[in-house]
């Protein structure tokens, strides 16, 4: 399976899965890995990196409400020469491509990073990260920013602020792909410290917004592939943002309390799924429940059975 998730250009992007997690989920990529087969991912969408270091937000940075989760992290990271220098040598290694979250403080940062980017051959795409209160014509200017300084595809993740007019504003100046949408902000009361805390907000309730957006992004700008995120907790939810116009989806915040669901439905979208089996029993099928596991219990079976045979019997 074959999934161009940007504009042709020379250095288009092809998915093997539509499925990836989106940026701040798996860290840099030390995250998960005993946990999650990385390899059934589409692409790997690093954290976010600042030009310079930035530091973590003070106190406590994570919320439980009702139907999700409020997050304030600050966008913690060393600065991008630092993270290059730590992690290059890993995305090398990896078997599907890596596109670097950035989030440009500045015009001059922005520029910097997409040059600092444009001669590591570790990474085969930049996804720009905006504000939730940016405007059009800062749009314009940011992306064309990116663009002018990189061969790479650009793709440009949307807030879910206006994110018709600034996907048209990011389309116009020469974004490879649309990604709808961040998390929106919100706040909530610290049920530790008693204050009100601000954040983006993650959950179910997040998906019937961001699918709407990317039903009209995907049916008004036409040439430019869109990328679904936000509620994602299931493969049917996956597959509603593909129906929508999606090319492809990124999963959040479900894979920090169900690390597999991640993997589960990139097996699913990417056609790794098994059917189930007339008569198999609950331990020998789960939801995902691939090839690879299937062989490999097949092998376990062989194993233990010749072994049976070997071993004598007792009088």
């Amino acid at each position: 399976m074959a999934i161009q998730i940007t504009r042709p250009g020379k250095n288009t992007i092809i998915l093997e899965s539509p499925v990836m997690a989106a940026s701040g989920i798996l860290g840099f990529g030390e995250l998960y890995r005993d946990l999650i087969d990385f390899e059934k991912l589409g692409a790997f969408v690093t954290n976010p990196v600042t030009y310079a270091p930035w530091r973590p937000a003070a106190g406590n940075r994570v919320v439980p409400l009702p139907a999700g989760t409020l997050v304030h992290t600050g966008i913690p990271n060393a600065g991008i020469s630092k993270v290059l220098a730590k992690y290059r040598g890993l995305w090398e290694t990896m078997p599907m491509p890596v596109i670097m979250h950035i989030v440009p403080t500045s015009l001059e940062h922005a520029r910097k990073c997409a040059s600092r980017i444009d001669a590591e051959t570790a990474i085969d795409g930049i996804e720009l990260g905006l504000n939730d209160d940016v405007v059009w014509d800062e749009v314009e200017q940011l992306v064309t920013a990116v663009v002018r300084n990189t061969e790479k595809p650009v793709l440009v993740r949307l807030p879910m602020n206006d994110t018709l007019n600034l996907g048209r504003a990011a389309a116009d100046a020469g974004a490879s792909t649309l990604v709808a949408c961040s998390a929106p902000r919100g706040s909530a009361r610290d049920p530790l410290s008693g204050q009100l805390i601000t954040g983006r907000v993650y959950g179910p309730l997040v998906k019937p917004i961001a699918l709407r957006l990317v039903q009209q992004l995907a049916t008004q700008i036409t040439d430019v592939p869109v990328i679904g995120a936000g509620g994602i907790h299931s493969q049917q939810d996956a597959r509603d943002y593909i129906e929508a116009g999606a090319k492809a989806v990124q999963v959040d915040t479900v894979t920090w309390v169900q690390p597999k669901q991640l993997e589960y439905i990139a097996r699913d979208l990417g056609g790794l799924v098994l059917t189930r089996e007339t008569g198999a029993f609950a331990d020998e099928w789960h939801p995902g429940f691939g090839e690879t596991e299937r062989k490999a219990r097949e092998e376990a079976k062989r194993k233990l059975d010749e072994d049976s045979k070997k071993t004598p019997t007792g009088r």
